[in-house]
């Protein structure tokens, strides 16, 4: 099983003990979004959960846990988003320089190899022009090329219950920025991808990625696994199948593009509601609830050959 923490929540960020709390305790309820009282417990038992891919704005509250997870055996990578946007877009995120610190110095704990760097979404507006994202990559991969293994950018996709006000980039203006990224991305020796994008830019180099990326993972846990395309993901999402841990309307970065929350008044609401002690990440089980476990087993291949071992 793939753990993702999370894509409806910044968990490093905001929720960091409860994780631990829920690793050594070995189950986590989930609720499924479209029927709130009903949940499933997932085991995290080191013998299920073949790796753990984290989302994060901001990981620096999470570092003090990884020895602890290290130490449990528990493989993982991170994709961290790091924009150049301000508190104008993403509000409660501390300041970019401290944000380029924490990332190297997650680099430095982990490897470049289990971190990924993500910039996403791509705004384009009169405030964020393309030349100004050309000018901004371009400083940012000078600053993390020696401390990633990869980036991957997305342009920004409405939802239908985004409330941002952006909109969304004509094609000629995704390959005039693809065109520049790739440029830059190429003089650092950072290898570019797209995410759930539906614009070929292979012209340019540039490959779709799987973020959830079945190859990355059979590398950092050193043998195969079996991969299922995510259905429950965008068309041109490429991930694996996932088992996501998280709760959405709980993140508290107050990202104007977030998809995952319908407000920043009501996720500081619902996180109000979290206990780091709790089974779930919102509020404590009251009895009334519909708990289902959910079917888990580890993905790993049982027999490898000696090709992938000295491969991997």
């Amino acid at each position: 099983m793939i753990l993702s923490v999370s894509r409806r929540t910044d968990i490093p960020a905001c929720y960091g003990e409860w994780f631990l709390n829920r690793l050594r305790e070995g189950f986590v309820l989930v609720p499924n979004p479209y029927a709130p009282h009903t949940f499933r417990r997932v085991p995290l038992s080191r013998n299920v959960v073949d790796c753990i891919v984290f989302w994060s704005k901001n990981p620096r509250p999470f570092l003090r846990f990884l020895p602890e997870i290290e130490e449990r055996g528990y493989p993982f990578y991170f994709q961290v988003t790091l924009n150049p946007y301000g508190d104008a877009v993403e509000q409660n995120l501390p300041g970019l320089k401290e944000r380029i610190e924490t990332f190297r110095l997650l680099s430095e704990k982990i490897g470049p190899q289990r971190l990924v760097w993500r910039y996403d979404p791509v705004i384009v507006d009169n405030a964020y022009p393309a030349g100004w994202h050309r000018m901004q990559f371009e400083f940012l991969c000078r600053e993390l090329h020696d401390s990633t293994c990869r980036c991957i950018f997305s342009f920004f996709d409405r939802y239908a219950k985004d409330r941002s006000g952006f909109q969304e980039t004509d094609e000629k203006t995704m390959h005039r920025i693809a065109s520049g990224f790739s440029e830059t991305a190429a003089r650092y020796g950072m290898p570019l991808f797209t995410c759930s994008e539906a614009v070929d830019l292979s012209a340019y180099g540039i490959s779709h990625a799987a973020c959830i990326d079945s190859n990355l993972i059979s590398q950092i846990i050193g043998c195969p696994i079996r991969a299922k395309k995510d259905p429950n993901q965008r068309p041109f999402c490429g991930c694996m199948e996932s088992v996501d841990i998280g709760s959405y309307d709980s993140c508290t970065n107050g990202c104007a593009y977030c998809y995952a929350n319908r407000g920043i008044e009501r996720a500081r609401r619902r996180a109000a509601m979290h206990d780091p002690c709790s089974p779930m990440l919102l509020g404590w089980p009251d009895g009334t609830e519909i708990i289902k476990d959910a079917p888990s087993q580890s993905l790993r291949l049982a027999q490898t050959t000696l090709f992938e071992k000295e491969f991997f």
